[in-house]
């Protein structure tokens, strides 16, 4: 005979298939490891059209602060060469490096402002800002060859080769037809003065940037749904690694089952130990027994001191007669006690009249009235 294991032929091996929606836990986890469901693109495609609307706002000064960068360049050579071209002054190159280094970081500071305020917001509104270093912890995994080949030959590997190769098409599409309606205005920039050739060239960049911008949204928006369908079908998990993580943070139920029966069993012996201590068991002859006590100094009220249904109430008039415990058939008191009273509890009020007519009873028959 030819035995086999069934299992090897299940799609996601040992476990099953992943069929189960992910847990609380296993989404805790998965976020603590820096496994979230965020796209790249949306953070890319933010920052790229803030970036040219900030020029698009700032040319201007960007134009002006440029020309004046040139100008004191240029009219600074004769000064830093000196008169006759034949000493360089070190000192006065230096100076002006840190002088057109600082102009510079000035120009760029509200595209370097704009860009990390984006950022951070485009990743915030995606996923709500943690900080884990489990990411940056080195795992001997990563440098296990076959899982590289695993990670280069995946379908996320393919996803993201045709997501490039869609940006770099469409990039270039709209580059051709954005520079092609605009060949005229190209070719008139040689015959234009510099302040309006700037200008011109400017509005042909930032229309070309703009129209990538919102193809490119459209590509984040796409990549960002992709993103969250991956997230989640990667998260799902099989019928057994559920019970096993329920096992793990819940205890294995087999194991609950028995503790929980164990205190039944302790509870039952301590309520089978106050019966004698009870002054009258109540019945309904065949379904229903509750042991009341009333003593003033523990309590104001009657207090139900065991109760039981069918085998139990049969034990409870068992050890009522070994203990010459009274008991009392009445079944509408009976049944309201045993459904509205736990062991333990007083006598609700509105039950008063009834127990105390049953109690009047036993004490009458015991000769205590």
């Amino acid at each position: 005979m030819i035995y086999y294991d069934l299992q090897f032929f299940a799609k996601e091996g040992p476990g099953g298939e992943k069929t189960e929606e992910p847990t609380s836990k296993k989404l805790d986890d998965a976020r603590k490891e820096g496994q979230v469901a965020k796209s790249r693109e949306v953070t890319n495609a933010v920052t790229l059209i803030g970036g040219f609307l900030t020029i698009k706002l700032t040319t201007g000064f960007l134009g002006q602060g440029f020309m004046e960068l040139f100008s004191g360049i240029y009219g600074r050579i004769p000064e830093v060469f000196g008169l006759t071209g034949e000493q360089v002054k070190s000192a006065t190159i230096l100076l002006m490096l840190r002088s057109m280094l600082l102009r510079t970081l000035l120009m760029m500071a509200p595209f370097l402002l704009m860009g990390l305020v984006l950022s951070f917001l485009s990743d915030y509104v995606q996923i709500p800002w943690k900080v884990t270093t489990k990411p940056l912890q080195p795992k001997l995994s990563k440098l296990n060859p076959l899982n590289g080949f695993k990670r280069i030959f995946s379908t996320r590997s393919l996803v993201e080769l045709l997501k490039s190769v869609a940006k770099i098409v469409l990039i270039l599409y709209l580059a051709y037809i954005t520079l092609r309606d605009q060949l005229n205005a190209i070719y008139l920039l040689f015959n234009m003065p510099l302040w309006s050739a700037i200008a011109a060239s400017g509005d042909i960049a930032i229309s070309l940037g703009l129209r990538i911008s919102f193809v490119y949204i459209i590509i984040a928006a796409l990549d960002l749904f992709y993103q969250r369908y991956k997230f989640k079908d990667d998260m799902k998990m099989t019928k057994q690694e559920v019970k096993d993580e329920y096992k793990d943070s819940e205890g294995d139920p087999a194991v609950k089952g028995q503790q929980k029966q164990r205190m039944r069993e302790a509870s039952r012996r301590r309520m089978m130990q106050d019966i004698p201590k009870a002054d009258v068991v109540i019945t309904n002859p065949t379904h229903f027994a509750v042991a009341v006590r009333y003593d003033t100094t523990e309590a104001p009220s009657p207090v139900v001191v065991a109760k039981g249904e069918d085998y139990l109430a049969q034990r409870i008039k068992e050890v009522a007669r070994e203990n010459k415990v009274e008991i009392v058939e009445n079944k509408p008191l009976a049944r309201m006690l045993y459904h509205n009273v736990e062991i333990g509890e007083q006598i609700p009020p509105e039950l008063y009249e009834a127990v105390a007519q049953v109690l009047a009873y036993v004490y009458h028959l015991q000769g205590k009235v």
